[in-house]
């Protein structure tokens, strides 16, 4: 699709992600349409392209009327939406099928479809599972849709590693305890840059004919634990902090209490998450695909880190 025809529109595209993606779409001379419930939150977007290159809408995607109107003119669509609590069905399975039946009624040239590694119908999380759902559903409505599984991602405005250093920050400041705890310690992540996913899904859009109609699964080039994780902050951060791992069914107790009690570290259905390694598959065709070679955390993360350290980025050097 050449970047001057029509626009491309980014469901949920003022999020972490969606910055990104249409960060990489405007660079490459697209349109962006911005549709996600409060456009103000993507107000950023605008000073990434040219006067006139990005347009922002108001959009319900539980609404066929409203998804259909902003799909009117585009070549290609994203759909970025997603919520790791709150309704699930809406998010991830009743509006990825409005978006692709939109899309296909309107004989868009591509649809990428943003899920996640674990996306399962069967799956014992509502995450998980509402992601399979609507991976189903899309499936279903748009044949040619590119489906992308990322692992965690990471970046400078992350909810990852930022959420981490500040935990492991705020432990290390309290006297005499300066310990942190440790839920599923054991769990396997594959961090992936949030950059590289965006130049993956810009990919995808530029050529659904190479692309469409297959799933991907997109993880960094580490595999690390989430024990492994924690500790490697803690060093990039300067902070002396203990883990105190936390027994699955103490941590299980807490995440039932979210909802009434504030301290609550993770929800349940986090939890349910927590219980299955969040890896790419052995066999799942990944960044190779696009010629891409992913960005390892420890070449980047460190650059954002330092805001934990005690002086900030005049803090003591770290441990490599």
């Amino acid at each position: 699709m050449s970047a001057t025809d029509k626009p491309v529109v980014l469901f949920g595209g003022g999020g972490f992600v969606g910055r990104r993606v249409a960060q990489e779409l405007l660079s490459k001379g697209y349109r962006v349409r911005i549709a996600q419930r409060m456009p103000r939150q993507a107000m950023a977007v605008r000073s990434l392209g040219n006067m006139g290159q990005t347009q922002l809408l108001a959009v319900d995607i539980t609404k066929p009327g409203q998804v259909a109107a902003a799909l009117a003119g585009a070549g290609a669509a994203v759909n970025l939406v997603g919520l790791l609590k709150g309704d699930m069905v809406s998010a991830h399975v009743i509006g990825a099928r409005n978006i692709a039946e939109a899309a296909a009624a309107q004989g868009l040239d591509a649809l990428v479809h943003v899920s996640a590694i674990g996306a399962d119908p069967a799956s014992n999380s509502a995450y998980g599972r509402t992601k399979g759902e609507g991976e189903a559903a899309v499936r279903a409505a748009f044949p040619g849709a590119t489906i992308v599984r990322p692992s965690i991602m990471f970046g400078q405005d992350d909810g990852f590693t930022n959420r981490f250093a500040q935990l492991i920050a705020t432990g290390s400041s309290v006297p005499l305890v300066r310990a942190v705890p440790l839920i599923r310690g054991e769990t396997r992540f594959q961090p992936v840059n949030v950059a590289d996913v965006a130049r993956a899904i810009a990919q995808a859009v530029e050529s659904p004919e190479t692309f469409g109609g297959q799933t991907f699964e997109l993880g960094g080039p580490d595999v690390m634990t989430l024990a492994q994780i924690n500790h490697w902050i803690a060093d990039q951060i300067g902070r002396k902090v203990r883990f105190l791992p936390m027994p699955d069914g103490l941590a299980s107790a807490l995440a039932a209490m979210t909802g009434w009690a504030p301290g609550a570290p993770i929800t349940r259905d986090q939890f349910r998450m927590l219980l299955h390694d969040n890896v790419v598959a052995a066999d799942a065709p990944g960044f190779e695909r696009f010629g891409i070679k992913p960005a390892p955390m420890a070449a980047l993360a460190p650059a954002w880190l330092t805001h934990y350290r005690r002086q900030g980025r005049f803090g003591a050097p770290v441990r490599a």
